[in-house]
């Protein structure tokens, strides 16, 4: 029974995450048709583009990408990438964002990559990810909403990108509150574990994040010949859209670094309140350090030694030195 090959899901098979991919032609005026990849290929509208959708890891996707974009270029596609970029090539474009994986959490954020071949009438795109789902396909089909054009296409995934690491960045900016409150709590221990893992995880936010930013901006500038100013428009508006996030999360790490001075504020203040306290102790105990080693000296002629209540009157005076000290030093707010 373990020797029977399983039959993928169906969801992935429909969403071109098996074999050859999905194939989806855009109309430009917000229709969407799909089609067999395997099919002959349809006409695209004068307006519109086509959609080429695959698992980069399939065998089938990548023998069919050689075949179009020939070795060089399919291995651009296919090739693993830690840093999102954008390349211009003639009148085509190599575009590599990435994405945070669904349920990922802000410490495990799980970046998944997300490549795209963008040429005049037509998109590919290679990933992992389930692309349409993740771009909402359904919705597009139903409200007649779907992308007029690449850039538009593009915009959108910036925009679907940025959905996904909002809430994340608010999950970070409401540990920032607990660690704060944690500070006000005197608990200085855990703020400041929570508070180094914070900072961490900032610094791979805004890895994320800049770079996405900086590849949007470079897609909207490059002279590409069928972008039109309604596209250079939604790439700015993506583009703004991550920079509003990476200011967000700079002023989180403002906030991380103000927090932290606080810290060694707080553990300044309590290090000067322990030797305040010592330096008392001292200023009280010094004379009557001195006054009982003089009076303990083993030699003839000590004052009271043969006085039977000697010592309790040197003790009474004694206390009565260091009070008189302690009040001293309290007229002086020293205390």
């Amino acid at each position: 029974m373990d020797n029977i090959p399983r039959q993928p899901p169906a969801r992935s098979v429909f969403n071109g995450m098996v074999g050859v991919g999905a194939l989806l032609v855009f109309d430009g005026k917000g229709g969407v048709t799909r089609h067999e990849p395997s099919a002959t290929a349809p006409a695209v509208p004068l307006r519109g583009f086509k959609l080429i959708v695959g698992n980069s890891k399939s065998p089938e996707f990548k023998v069919w990408l050689r075949e179009e974009l020939g070795a060089f270029n399919a291995d651009l596609l296919t090739a693993p990438s830690t840093r999102a970029r954008c390349t211009v090539m003639e009148d085509k474009a190599l575009v590599m964002l990435r994405v945070a994986r669904p349920g990922a959490a802000p410490d495990d954020v799980g970046r998944q990559l997300l490549t795209l071949w963008i040429e005049k009438g037509r998109v590919i795109i290679a990933t992992e990810l389930n692309i349409l789902d993740f771009l909402g396909l359904p919705r597009w089909e139903q409200s007649h909403h779907a992308p007029v054009s690449p850039a538009d296409l593009v915009a959108r995934l910036g925009l679907r990108a940025a959905d996904r690491l909002e809430p994340l960045i608010e999950m970070l900016g409401d540990g920032l509150d607990e660690i704060e409150e944690a500070l006000i709590l005197k608990n200085h221990t855990k703020a400041q574990d929570n508070l180094e893992h914070l900072r961490r995880t900032l610094i791979n936010f805004r890895r994320l994040v800049w770079p996405q930013r900086d590849v949007l901006n470079t897609l909207e500038i490059e002279d590409l010949s069928f972008f039109t100013a309604k596209d250079r428009l939604r790439l700015r508006e993506a583009s703004a859209r991550s920079a509003r996030m990476g200011d967000e999360l700079q002023a989180l790490s403002e906030r991380a670094v103000l927090v932290h001075e606080q810290m060694i504020d707080d553990r300044a203040e309590q290090m000067n309140r322990i030797m305040l306290v010592l330096a008392a102790v001292t200023v009280v105990f010094m004379p009557l350090t001195l006054i009982t080693g003089a009076l303990g000296m083993n030699v003839s002629g000590i004052p009271f030694a043969d006085h039977d209540s000697a010592f309790w009157l040197v003790s009474l005076g004694l206390v009565g030195l260091a009070f008189g000290i302690i009040w001293w030093m309290r007229g002086r707010h020293w205390l």
